[in-house]
């Protein structure tokens, strides 16, 4: 009976190991194609804004949340509007930015504080999360590794130089990639084992 017992959480570790690796080789690739097509993409997170938008005027019609939490989240894609309008460039201390991060937060706050006094079941409370608070960050999370690339653009409202040369500054600024597709790479680099190949 032991042994069986020991199996099974060796078998659920096992399977956890594989799920992460799942995870990561599905978030490098999704990476890697928002780096590549960046006008598709914002149509993607601009299409999920508003079925979003949809399924709170869902949950307005059809269901009795309270007003204070579905207004939170309307206020959240709003915001996420906002941040969509300098796609792909991010400015992480932007008004907006900071904006969609308190709401997203005062929405997981208030989302809690409801699912806690009110009984929904397992299903119908990740169904909220997952389409109403998660969806829509974690698009724009992903997305954020589209900014490394590209060139500078008038949505730079600063000047790059004294002088007002863009070109040069984005080279000289090209050495310096934070993102998610740089952690991925960083990542591979040095966890997995490299060979070396030999020279005749």
């Amino acid at each position: 009976m032991w042994f069986f017992y020991l199996m099974s959480w060796i078998a659920l570790i096992v399977q956890i190991c594989f799920i992460t690796i799942s995870v990561a080789a599905g978030l490098y690739y999704v990476a890697e194609l928002v780096e590549e097509y960046t006008v598709a993409t914002k149509k993607v997170i601009w299409w999920m804004i508003m079925v979003t938008l949809l399924v709170y005027a869902g949950l307005v019609l059809f269901e009795d949340f309270p007003a204070w939490m579905l207004a939170c989240g309307v206020l959240g894609q709003a915001a996420h509007l906002l941040i969509l309008n300098t796609f792909p460039y991010f400015k992480l201390s932007s008004p907006a930015f900071a904006l969609s991060v308190l709401l997203l937060l005062l929405n997981h706050y208030l989302a809690f504080q409801f699912f806690s006094s009110v009984l929904y079941s397992f299903s119908e409370v990740l169904a909220y999360f997952t389409l109403c608070l998660w969806l829509v960050p974690f698009a724009l999370f992903v997305s954020l590794s589209a900014n490394e690339n590209i060139l500078p653009t008038v949505a730079e409202r600063r000047h790059l130089l004294d002088d007002n040369d863009v070109v040069t500054n984005y080279f000289s600024q090209k050495g310096k990639k934070y993102g998610l597709l740089t952690f991925f790479n960083y990542a591979k680099d040095s966890i997995l084992p490299q060979r070396n190949k030999k020279v005749f």
